[in-house]
């Protein structure tokens, strides 16, 4: 088998490939331009999107050229491939401000020094912004029927839970196909890498172009992460996992790996670190918690560099460890409002996840603390005096949550 395909599947990344065993033969013989497509829906990507940008990384590491297709075209459609309803409609200056952010991720995780292998940026809008109805319709919509479009899950999830799907929507697997037809003639791109619920999209593209020019792509998949716990990859009670550090400070993501469930830590070693395959293989059955801090350390050191690593590690170090001050955790802010509430409706607002009743329950389990001292009464009340000697309170909630609250 191909070393970049055998380390594909080794790092846990494959799911699902068209013609295996001819890609493989191909990645032998010579180097590739293969594409990921990331729609612009937000300022930032979050860890949600890093299994992806880790394929490309490998992609590049084993000689191959990574093309990051931003869509700034289908971002003003919607995806509707896992999603419950039509997704919010952005405006065209917000979307091209979104990928110019995003765009800043990727010159951190992918190698620029070597001409050659050098990430290609394209942005849809290019070629999609210019599409002419009619001759659309007539060269690319003929290929697709509707009762395949009506099978793939994307379509048929929605349908069968009642829920509206649109138009604009449901053209945006062609859309996708288009996208791979159009690297394949301009860029010279032969495969297409994305998520295992855009298999359906993939293969459309596969298809399209063996239709339109005869050429031989190739379509690659990645699973769906699931959680040992059961909740979703990349949210926290302060929500998503960014990955930029004007939306998320490097300790709030340190500790966002550091907080990994026990059963995945080893799995995300190989998937979200550049550690080698066999040194996972020699440390994973070392002390867990000191592979979760391997863990915070590699994938914080990849994002915010070392030095901001190492500085996460000894903040969470002297906040967990030596009952510190809190002075180095990263501030929260709160609304003057929230002043002469109690206890709980202050963790509650600071927290989002936890409900009220389980916060008084904590309360009663000795599990909250203001400056580290346990709150006994559920009535205590966050008043300007506790701010008085530092400007900022530390919120304690049970041993592994702690919070610099400021006004």
């Amino acid at each position: 088998m191909n070393k970049f395909l055998k380390e594909f599947k080794d790092r846990g990344y494959f799911y699902q490939c068209t013609n295996e065993n001819e890609l493989s033969d191909l990645l032998d013989k010579k180097s590739i331009n293969a594409y990921i497509g990331f729609d612009s829906t937000a300022p930032s990507l979050h860890v949600g999107s890093l299994m992806q940008i880790m394929c490309l990384r490998l992609l590049q590491e084993h000689g191959h050229r990574p093309i990051v297709l931003l869509g700034g075209g289908t971002t003003r459609i919607g995806d509707p491939s896992g999603k419950d309803e039509t997704r919010k409609i952005l405006s065209e200056k917000k979307i091209e401000q979104n990928i110019n952010n995003i765009q800043k991720v990727f010159k951190i995780f992918l190698k620029t020094n070597n001409p050659k292998l050098k990430p290609i940026f394209v942005n849809n809008y290019k070629w999609l912004g210019k599409l002419n109805y009619i001759k659309f319709l007539r060269e690319i919509g003929r290929h697709f029927t509707i009762n395949k479009m009506l099978s793939f899950d994307s379509v048929k999830l929605r349908l069968e839970r009642e829920q509206s799907l649109s138009y604009m929507e449901f053209n945006y697997m062609i859309l996708q196909a288009y996208d791979f037809l159009e690297l394949n003639k301009s860029k010279n791109c032969l495969m297409q890498i994305g998520g295992s619920d855009q298999w359906g999209n993939i293969v459309n593209g596969v298809e399209l172009i063996k239709r339109q020019s005869g050429n031989q792509v190739y379509g690659l998949t990645t699973p769906l992460i699931t959680l040992a716990s059961g909740t979703k990859m990349g949210k926290t009670e302060q929500g998503a996992v960014w990955l930029d550090k004007k939306m998320l400070s490097p300790y709030d993501y340190w500790q966002f790996w550091r907080n990994t469930d026990d059963r995945d830590v080893i799995k995300f070693l190989k998937m979200f670190t550049t550690v080698t395959l066999n040194e996972i293989e020699k440390i994973k059955d070392n002390n867990i918690n000191n592979l979760k801090v391997i863990l915070a350390n590699k994938t914080t050191e990849m994002l915010h560099g070392t030095k901001a690593a190492k500085e996460s590690e000894k903040m969470a170090t002297s906040t967990f460890k030596d009952n510190s001050s809190g002075e180095n955790l990263p501030n929260i802010k709160i609304n003057k409002e929230i002043l002469n509430n109690n206890i709980v409706e202050l963790t509650a607002n600071v927290t989002k996840d936890i409900s009220k009743s389980e916060i008084r329950r904590m309360i009663k389990a000795n599990g909250i603390k203001i400056n580290n001292q346990l709150v006994n009464d559920e009535k205590f009340l966050i008043n300007n005096k506790l701010f008085i000697e530092k400007g900022f309170i530390k919120l304690s909630i049970g041993k592994k949550r702690h919070y610099k609250i400021i006004i």
